[in-house]
């Protein structure tokens, strides 16, 4: 008993330690993971000032005066910007059309473009003003400086949120600009006049196009500002529509109904034209059943 005794508190007190040693271990495991991953955030920001000619004032760099430093700078900006050029005429060239109208393009148009594809430094973006080039050098006019503009604020984020907005869109037959369609309002008869006028739409978000993408895109000049109601459509008249990849035509059952929709505004139908869309199952069926209240859908 009395060398149980001895020994027990011993172990105890070993316990006790290598418990300590390992916190300590633990401690400075933890300071240097943290000591690391500051060191990481530092070599990412300095890395993209680099891309710009622009280093701290630590780094090992071979002494030179402000001056020179500048010019280091913008030469390296101007060698980025040529390069950007030369990709995006790459692929123009990729993306060439043969048919052709036999215009020449507007050389203020041109050289506009130039100024603002130089400063495109995304390989995904780059793709898509060689693509505008293509079109453009084979249909003059089809792309206006203002969508131009308009593409040059979009961000990666806006372009993949445009993307599922053309991915919604609809045209009517013998109709260029693309709307989403979102359901239908059945006005007032003289007959109900106490009873509210109907209206039967789809939410949008469930289709991965939130609200807040919507005002994004309205901010960007892509989609018009409000809801758009048709006009009345003619009992019995026969509406056919290129519904997210679908071709559906549908017929009025009841008279005072109007289609309600967002449409796209003249920039965002010209950059929809850029958009490979694909096909749209479940709003397209969701539509289908919302609008079959009202109309004969075939």
């Amino acid at each position: 008993m009395k060398i149980q005794s001895a020994i027990l508190p011993q172990v105890n007190v070993e316990l006790k330690s290598d418990s300590s040693a390992s916190e300590k271990i633990s401690t400075k495991n933890v300071k240097q993971a943290e000591k690391l991953t500051k060191f990481a955030g530092k070599e990412r920001v300095a890395k993209w000032f680099a891309q710009a000619g622009v280093y701290p004032s630590f780094a090992k760099r071979p002494s030179q005066t402000l001056d020179e430093k500048i010019l280091a700078k913008n030469t390296l900006k101007e060698r980025r910007k040529f390069a950007n050029l030369e990709r995006i005429l790459g692929k123009a060239l990729d993306f060439c059309l043969e048919e052709t109208q036999g215009d020449d393009i507007d050389p203020d148009w041109f050289f506009s473009f130039l100024n603002m594809a130089e400063d495109v430094y995304s390989a995904q973006m780059q793709e898509v003003w060689g693509k505008i080039f293509a079109v453009e050098s084979s249909q003059p006019g089809s792309f206006s400086l203002k969508t131009l503009q308009t593409l040059k604020q979009l961000t990666q984020k806006d372009a993949l949120i445009f993307r599922q907005a053309v991915n919604l869109a609809s045209k009517r037959k013998g109709e260029s600009a693309p709307k989403i369609l979102l359901g239908y309002y059945r006005k007032k008869s003289i007959w109900s006049f106490l009873r509210p006028g109907a209206e039967h739409q789809l939410n949008l978000a469930h289709f991965t196009l939130s609200y807040p993408d919507l005002l994004a895109l309205m901010d960007l000049g892509l989609i018009h500002h409000s809801e758009i109601e048709s006009g009345e459509l003619a009992l019995e008249q026969l509406t056919e529509w290129r519904v997210a990849g679908h071709s559906i035509s549908f017929v009025p059952k009841h008279r005072g109904l109007t289609l309600v929709y967002f449409k796209f505004t003249t920039t965002g139908a010209e950059l929809s034209k850029l958009v490979t869309s694909q096909k749209q199952d479940a709003y397209v069926n969701a539509l289908k059943q919302t609008l079959a209240h009202a109309f004969e859908m075939s």
